[in-house]
């Protein structure tokens, strides 16, 4: 088992690295060539930029069981239809349960912005984010043990 983090944004590269340390389990980090990002003990692969570039060569490296740190969910889904696990920088846990919803409310939003209107973005962060973040992280490590 690994743990990618999709590198492009993500604000919890230190938490993810951390927990995975103390559960000894590989962290690749994947970005495109705007992001410079170097973490020591840490494999770090740049992806050259392009429209979901970074997305498709992080799905090729994704195996069943793996864990995925991205918030895209059609990332997200792909990872699932793998056999691996995803969790965003909030703390959610993408299943089956809640992947197809969320694809829902995305296109959504995204036929309200081409017609010309306007949709929500994300809330600014907060610690609790990060707190709930490194929880799930834990509990999906100490699931799959």
């Amino acid at each position: 088992m690994k743990i990618l983090i999709d590198g492009d944004g993500c604000p919890v590269i230190d938490i993810t690295i951390d927990v995975a340390k103390k559960f000894n389990i590989e962290v690749i980090i994947m970005c495109d060539t705007s992001h410079l990002i170097k973490k020591e003990g840490v494999e770090v692969i740049v992806i050259s930029k392009g429209i979901d570039s970074v997305d498709f060569a992080l799905l090729n490296k994704v195996n069943k069981g793996d864990v995925v740190v991205t918030q895209d969910y059609g990332l997200a889904s792909m990872v699932l239809s793998k056999g691996g696990l995803a969790i965003n920088q909030n703390g959610l846990i993408y299943n089956d349960n809640n992947i197809d919803q969320l694809l829902i409310s995305r296109h959504i939003s995204k036929q309200i912005r081409k017609s010309g209107g306007r949709t929500k973005g994300p809330k600014k962060r907060k610690v609790d984010n990060d707190i709930k973040f490194k929880e799930n992280l834990i509990e999906i490590f100490n699931y799959i043990e």
